[in-house]
């Protein structure tokens, strides 16, 4: 983490629970975290065999310790120096899509909602693609979104996993 900083990781035990939920699926995958913050969720992906990593955060000094990170365990991840909403809208220009987005927004923010807003508009996702939602749980999971279904929240301490399904147009 960059010294200083106010940032909050994403937890062992959250992390861990996730990527058993992701399982096997994880790897050749693409995987899209934003608000990467210390990136451990992106790095961990890329440690379970994902095949394309890109990790978002507009904090210099937070690219700046993922890249010292990656360059430390000799990992390769893509970075992008950008706001989340930014980000979205560059990577769908460059019709680049995941079949995972992760995304840890500041608590207590519309940037949640904000941001599952402009995946929904900005097509990133690949069909059956999951987005996965890390937040406080006084924060409902946001629902009713055109293009992601809600399928499960899972609770663990303070923190819920929403997990969202791309829905499958007819």
């Amino acid at each position: 983490m960059p010294r200083g900083s106010k940032l909050r990781p994403t937890s062992e035990k959250v992390k861990e629970a996730l990527f058993n939920i992701l399982g096997e699926k994880i790897s050749g995958a693409s995987f899209l975290e934003l608000f990467a913050g210390s990136g451990n969720i992106g790095i961990e992906a890329v440690s379970r065999g994902a095949q394309t990593v890109i990790l978002v955060d507009n904090n210099p000094r937070c690219i700046k310790t993922i890249e010292a990170t990656l360059r430390r365990i000799g990992a390769y991840a893509e970075l992008l120096a950008f706001n989340a909403e930014r980000a979205v809208k560059m990577l769908h220009q460059k019709k680049r899509k995941f079949d995972f987005v992760f995304l840890d927004p500041p608590y207590y923010e519309d940037k949640l909602k904000n941001c599952l807003i402009k995946i929904c508009h900005y097509d990133i996702l690949k069909p059956h693609s999951l987005v996965i939602a890390e937040h406080n749980k006084r924060q409902a999971s946001p629902d009713l979104f055109p293009k992601l279904k809600l399928l499960f929240a899972k609770k663990y301490g303070d923190t819920i996993l929403s997990f969202y399904q791309k829905r499958v147009e007819k």
